[in-house]
């Protein structure tokens, strides 16, 4: 049976939390499958991480026993295949990707599905984020980098779907998608650490449905440019934001990234997306 695909994220108690070891941890060194609370005898629990040319994703799945050894594998094959031909065939550092001969003029957006996909997303986020996010402002020409990650996650997700697999999480760097539940029968338990004060409890989760993007936790300085300057964006030393979708969560935080504070307005009211962390140099 499919899962409700609607975002289900609630903030437990940190004082129960502690009690609970989390099955994911984001901005810290571990992103791990925690099988202490053990698996149930019609479920596969499986771990497996691969590294493409540009990232490496960790693939978490709670697949039903019915599907066997083979199929899983075949789950993450196409999930992994997945991944490694957005890197070949879109990476906008490829000189014979897509994405490098749209920038040439050799091709129209229109000339591939998924990259119109690309590109009209990228579009509508700009729109979203007042042109704080901006694929068109880059040095080089069209570079959707601040979402390209997240829309390979969800990509795959999409296969592991399509294979009988409604129980996972894929995690990538501080980023992660996470679809129904955990191999201990609960929802997905997500210790999110903060970006700077690492001695501070961390933000936790409870998800069966949703998305973590952050932006500005590797260490790199001046790798998400001002679009209106042209310049390194420096207000902020990282930006978290939370909701249904992975590239739209990871292009707000790339966004937030560069706007600072004012960014802050476009998660107010209706918003299904929110910011966790938006900390200020």
């Amino acid at each position: 049976m499919r899962i409700d695909e609607q975002p289900r994220t609630r903030w437990p108690d940190p004082a129960t939390f502690r009690h609970r070891r989390p099955d994911l941890r984001l901005g810290s060194s571990a992103h791990r499958l925690d099988r202490s609370g053990g698996v149930g005898a019609d479920r596969l629990a499986v771990q497996h991480t691969v590294r493409t040319g540009t990232a490496e994703y960790t693939l978490l799945l709670n697949a039903p026993a019915w599907l066997g050894r083979r199929g899983v594998g075949e789950a993450l094959r196409d999930a992994v295949a997945e991944l490694r031909a957005i890197d070949l065939t879109y990476g906008p550092n490829r000189p014979e990707s897509l994405v490098s001969r749209l920038r040439r003029g050799e091709i129209s957006p229109e000339s591939y599905a998924p990259l119109a996909d690309l590109v009209d997303r990228c579009a509508a986020m700009r729109a979203a984020t007042d042109g704080w996010f901006d694929a068109w402002a880059v040095p080089g020409g069209f570079d959707p980098g601040g979402l390209l990650g997240g829309w390979a996650v969800e990509r795959a997700a999409a296969r592991l779907r399509a294979n009988g697999v409604y129980d996972y999480a894929v995690v990538t760097g501080a980023d992660l998608v996470v679809r129904g539940h955990a191999p201990h029968g609960g929802p997905w338990r997500v210790a999110v650490h903060h970006p700077v004060e690492r001695d501070r409890p961390p933000l936790v989760l409870e998800m069966t449905a949703g998305a973590v993007g952050t932006s500005g936790v590797t260490g790199r300085q001046g790798h998400v440019i001002d679009p209106h300057t042209g310049e390194p964006a420096d207000q902020l030393v990282a930006a978290t934001v939370v909701g249904p979708d992975l590239a739209v969560a990871d292009a707000y935080a790339t966004a937030l990234y560069a706007a600072g504070p004012t960014g802050l307005a476009w998660f107010r009211g209706r918003s299904e997306y929110r910011a966790l962390f938006a900390h200020r140099r």
